[in-house]
């Protein structure tokens, strides 16, 4: 055995070599992932900028549920830890999953057209979740969470998801008129 003993770095010196990033320098970086991840999903730096898109996180709930602001204007706020979209458009908000029902691909917002569109087989659906027929392989409308309001939030039910085709009347109430 030998009697030499292994040196332990201090606490000042165990940062030695690490690279440290100001402040301006990540919020630079981040602005340019963030411009890069929209351009990677298709949008132009022009739609990229005038799109009503936002990505949001629940402010809190349940496992089952969810809550968010009501939106303020038309658009849509995107939840992907949740594989949520909230949507307002024309005096109503819609919480539908994020993937197309034809083969859960992430779908696409154009604000240009005010329609989402499947990047995979270009299934285009409106603002209310309505499929354009003959636009891809798609079936169906989007599919949409229950929702319900509580004070100025949407309260989503993550555990009951309609599809418009199996459950038709559920499928057409779940909206929030606002």
């Amino acid at each position: 055995m030998s009697d030499t003993k292994h040196a332990t770095p201090s606490h000042d010196d165990s940062c030695n070599g690490c690279a440290v990033l100001a402040r301006r320098d990540f919020l630079r970086n981040a602005g340019v992932m963030a411009a890069t991840t929209l351009m990677a999903l298709g949008a132009t730096p022009a739609i990229a900028s005038a799109a009503p898109m936002e990505f949001v996180s629940a402010r809190g709930g349940s496992r089952e549920e969810k809550t968010y602001p009501l939106p303020a204007k038309d658009g849509t706020q995107i939840d992907k830890d949740n594989d949520a979209m909230i949507t307002r458009w024309q005096g109503k908000v819609f919480v539908y999953g994020l993937a197309c029902p034809h083969q859960n691909t992430a779908l696409r917002w154009y604000d240009k057209e005010a329609q989402f569109e499947c990047p995979k087989h270009h299934s285009r659906f409106t603002p209310d979740g309505i499929y354009v027929k003959d636009s891809g392989r798609a079936t169906r409308g989007l599919d949409r969470y229950a929702v319900r309001k509580d004070g100025s939030n949407v309260v989503v039910n993550l555990d009951k998801l309609y599809q418009e085709d199996e459950d038709e009347a559920s499928w057409k109430t779940a909206f929030l008129t606002v």
